[in-house]
């Protein structure tokens, strides 16, 4: 455990001052809506006790082994990637969850997304002391640090003028990056679907604290993509 520590409490405090970020970010969101005071102070009291839930639900069952149960198909880390993905589009889709897209500044959902780089500094951490394989680093084939590291110059770019284009290019880039590290992620599990055979597997992201890679860190990042991508026709439509 001791080759694991700094990883897990770097790993735990990224995943926490992120939550903390977003929630800050939706409560100065609400405020530039036309949503009466009570009704902002619901939502946000409401999103907080869900992450809050979320986050322990998911930590606890990493504790009990649950998600390092590889004998499964599809892997069980993969439902804390799925459900957040479906409840996500819903809010995305729904009449709040519009009103209030179209009240965040574009630049915000773009900038926050420089929380990539640490994730892969993270991972690559990780990699260097034999905890995870290659693969999951930008020594191998994740390439995802560059979502972070074109988020700040096209949130600036942004928040100087408004360009969908500009912003539907980042977001496909980013989504498709992040899509191809869920993939390798997958198939560097020892599970029948595993097609990289070099060792560690991938089997940290199953335990607890890690667990939140895929349950936050993975959420925050499909959820700014989804809100930008829906704010982007939201705006246009306007």
């Amino acid at each position: 455990m001791g080759e694991k520590l700094v990883p897990a409490i770097l790993m735990t405090l990224l995943s926490f001052a992120s939550l903390a970020i977003i929630i800050r970010g939706l409560q100065l969101s609400m405020r530039k809506t036309a949503w009466i005071a009570a009704t902002q102070k619901n939502i946000l009291i409401k999103t907080i006790i869900v992450l809050a839930s979320w986050v322990t639900i998911t930590g606890l069952l990493a504790l009990n082994g649950f998600f390092t149960n590889f004998s499964a198909i599809p892997p069980r880390p993969v439902f804390v990637i799925v459900v957040p993905f479906v409840i996500l589009l819903i809010i995305a889709f729904s009449n709040k969850g519009s009103q209030l897209i179209k009240n965040i500044p574009p630049h915000w959902l773009i900038a926050m997304q420089a929380f990539r780089i640490l994730v892969e500094l993270l991972l690559w951490r990780a990699v260097l002391l034999n905890l995870l394989p290659v693969q999951m680093s930008f020594e191998g084939n994740n390439f995802d640090v560059i979502s972070g590291l074109l988020a700040i110059p096209a949130a600036i770019i942004i928040k100087k003028k408004w360009s969908p284009g500009i912003a539907l290019a980042y977001n496909i880039i980013g989504l498709l990056l992040l899509i191809n590290i869920l993939v390798i992620a997958v198939l560097s599990m020892p599970t029948p679907l595993r097609h990289y055979m070099n060792e560690p597997a991938n089997t940290l992201v199953g335990e607890f604290p890690f667990i939140y890679l895929p349950a936050v860190l993975v959420m925050i990042a499909m959820g700014l993509h989804i809100f930008s991508l829906r704010q982007i026709w939201l705006l246009r439509k306007k």
